[in-house]
């Protein structure tokens, strides 16, 4: 068995300076067939582990990645809860947070049926991913029953939401194999994130090879899919580099009214990022960009299904973080570069103009904490600019710009700036955690004054296992691009709408011991100003139905979640068959009565209902199985093209994945929608019935 590092405490919250906060002994495991330390005959005291979640205790190769060979050697699973994950604005371990974070690690993302992060989403139960195409192709995600506007999607703690719209916010420059957690807060996140995170924020981790290492991927499957990509990193002392690629296509499933297929794409993806790490500070870069072209059939409106859109993103971002002191200083400045193209008709712009947009997104975030005798205190300040040109968004330009390529302007446009500030105090006693904040911001395009919202999360550590935890949290959105101005194709949009609001209670407990972790929570949201596209009954000139962008007023919703995982490796050492055990549930009711006769293209179509199996079998030697099950239950109706009312169904989706894993290679075959269930996320888009994908992933070096 190869043999982890275990790196000094260095960090405060792991120096009894105030509170006297207990160390971590891993005297549990003496004597057990698993103790990793048993072999030294003596009680090793463990600082802090720079992994994600240490789920298994594996002989696995230091340059394993998601997708790609990991060694198989059967050990247990040991929860060490000692990670920095994001759920307040101080850096503290899983196990200290007052707010319950969901991280969805390596070894997860690596056993899961999916090609991409909207895909991996679809197995937590709070978040609603709504699928316009397999693979990604375009996806609204939201959380607790809102919609892909009120949530936050952060790469490495960068903020790369798009203001245009968030139906294309997913495409980010990484691939599956990059990524080394992806990070839930379900909730307000005004005071980590952002008020942005109306209903929570979803941050991808990017992994980052201590040594240096080749990999290569290729996958294929149905509907004429065809993957593939490289990953190279280059350790050296203090600096690391890496650079992947790759790209993707596929036919697609769906036919246009002429028979041609129109729900066909192609990506390229391709991302770098770098890092230097000495004693005194780490200092870490990234550039990524993604292009896409996809056919978007009825995508964006049943009348018309022979859609199509490109889009272009690149992103840059620089950080850095202090490391000796008492004082902590957390700067980061990014730029985003988003352009978008949009075709009514595809290849006919004789027959209606495309759309083009260009939004450029400039961001300063300076963050600092500090340690002192009542606890850890953290504040910082965002200035974040948004400047869109386009052809038919915002208002008129006095000076029109050139589109590119084209003979057209950019004669509309918005520019717009966020400011906030952040301050927030963490008391960490041996049992409670106690963070209270407030996050103050003011937005030039609303021409509002300074607005505070405060926040506050704690948690009691009951024994061992169980840990209780509270909070209230408020936030608002700015409402995005589109919203405000898209007034063409059957919509009708209101510039003069008002930011969203929200104040969020929520309670609950969580339970880890060995072999068993499981949460339970209620909530409580009442939405202020919901912005949302409806249907009142109106026609446009054309006699479709008119969607107006409009403020609701307010909403309440009332949710449970639940969720118990079960790691038999450890329960059950003597069997090697069954390796683990997912069950989740979440419910959601929204008090809707004053819209009855109204239809909504988001907040009213919310999850009620969603429950989600997962299960791992050791099937022979490296041969590995997993099976998910999804039962999904959504409230609401919509339209079809004659304009008949139809309400949305139960469905339920079984997916698989059967591979084989080698220290060096694996291979594996997937298949997606077992049964060939018919369904639909969004009302006229027919989703796919059951397809296949093989790939296979090795290690060169």
């Amino acid at each position: 068995m190869r043999s982890f590092a275990v790196k000094p405490a260095i960090n405060f919250m792991y120096k009894p300076q105030f509170n006297t906060c207990s160390v971590l002994k891993f005297k549990h495991f003496a004597n057990k067939p698993y103790a990793l330390f048993s072999v030294i005959g003596k009680v090793v005291i463990i600082g802090v582990l720079n992994v994600a979640t240490l789920q298994t205790a594996t002989a696995a190769d230091p340059m394993t990645t998601n997708r790609e060979p990991a060694d198989t050697t059967d050990t247990k699973m040991v929860s060490l809860q000692g990670v920095n994950v994001v759920g307040t604005r101080a850096p503290l371990t899983q196990s200290q947070q007052a707010r319950m974070v969901t991280v969805l690690s390596r070894e997860e993302i690596q056993a899961a049926p999916v090609q991409s992060v909207n895909d991996l989403l679809k197995y937590v139960a709070g978040i609603d991913v709504r699928q316009k195409g397999p693979l990604g192709a375009l996806t609204d995600v939201s959380i607790r029953g809102g919609n892909s506007e009120q949530i936050t999607v952060l790469l490495n703690g960068i903020n790369i939401c798009d203001p245009q719209t968030g139906h294309n916010t997913f495409d980010i420059p990484v691939d599956m194999n990059d990524i080394e957690r992806v990070e839930v807060i379900e909730g307000p996140a005004a005071r980590v994130y952002g008020t942005s995170s109306l209903l929570g924020a979803i941050n991808i981790v990017t992994k980052a090879p201590k040594q240096t290492s080749l990999t290569a991927h290729a996958e294929g499957g149905s509907y004429g899919y065809l993957s593939a990509g490289i990953r190279g990193n280059i350790a050296s002392g203090r600096w690391n580099n890496q650079l992947s690629a790759t790209t993707t296509r596929s036919d697609g499933y769906l036919r246009n009214s002429k028979g041609g297929l129109n729900a066909d794409y192609n990506t390229v993806k391709s991302f770098y990022q770098g890092s230097y790490s000495d004693p005194t500070v780490d200092v870490r870069w990234h550039a990524g960009l993604s292009a896409k072209n996809f056919g978007s059939n009825t995508f964006y409106s049943a009348k018309y299904d022979n859609q199509f859109e490109h889009t272009f993103k690149s992103y840059t971002a620089i950080q850095a973080e202090s490391k000796q002191g008492a004082f902590h200083l957390k700067p980061a400045i990014y730029w985003n570069h988003i352009y978008d193209r949009f075709e009514l008709f595809r290849g006919e712009p004789g027959k209606y103009p495309f759309n083009y947009h260009r939004t450029d997104v400039w961001g300063l975030n300076l963050n600092a904490y500090f340690d002192w005798t009542l606890g850890r205190t953290a504040f910082g300040a965002e200035v974040r600019n948004e400047d869109l040109v386009s052809g038919n968004l915002g208002e008129p330009l006095d000076n029109p710009k050139h589109i590119h390529g084209t003979g057209r302007m950019y004669n509309h446009g918005l520019n717009r700036t966020n400011i906030q500030l952040f301050l927030e105090h963490n008391i960490i006693l041996k049992r409670l955690t106690v963070s209270p904040g407030i996050t103050a911001v003011k937005n030039t395009q609303a021409n509002m004054n300074m607005e505070v919202y405060p926040s506050i999360d704690a948690s009691y550590r009951i024994g061992d296992n169980w840990k209780i935890f509270a909070s209230y949290n408020t936030s608002l959105r700015m409402p995005s691009f589109t919203e405000l101005y898209y007034s063409v194709g059957g919509h009708k949009a209101d510039s003069h709408l008002l930011p969203e609001k929200l104040y969020a209670v929520e309670g609950g407990v969580h339970y880890l011991s060995n072999g068993v972790k499981a949460k339970a929570s209620v909530f409580y949201n009442h939405h202020k100003n919901l912005i949302d596209w409806i249907n009142d009954g109106t026609l446009d000139d054309n006699g479709a139905a008119l969607w107006k962008s409009v403020n609701f007023g307010e909403i309440n919703a009332v949710g449970a979640d639940a969720q118990v995982e079960f790691d038999f490796r450890s329960l059950l050492p003597a069997q090697r068959f069954l390796k683990s055990l997912s069950l989740s549930y979440s419910y959601l009711n929204q008090d809707e009565k004053e819209h009855e006769g109204i239809i909504s293209q988001y907040s009213l179509e919310y999850l009620k209902n969603k429950f989600v199996a997962k299960t791992q079998f050791n099937v022979f030697r490296n041969l590995n199985l997993g099976i998910n099950f999804r039962m999904q239950h959504r409230m609401g109706s919509y339209l079809d093209t004659a304009n008949n009312r139809h309400t949305y169904g139960t469905y339920c989706l079984v997916d698989s994945r059967l591979s084989w894993d080698e220290t060096r290679w694996n291979a594996f075959v997937e298949a997606n929608n077992l049964l060939s269930r018919q369904y639909v996320d969004y009302g006229n888009v027919r989703q796919p019935g059951f397809w296949l994908i093989a790939g296979v992933a090795i290690n060169i070096r």
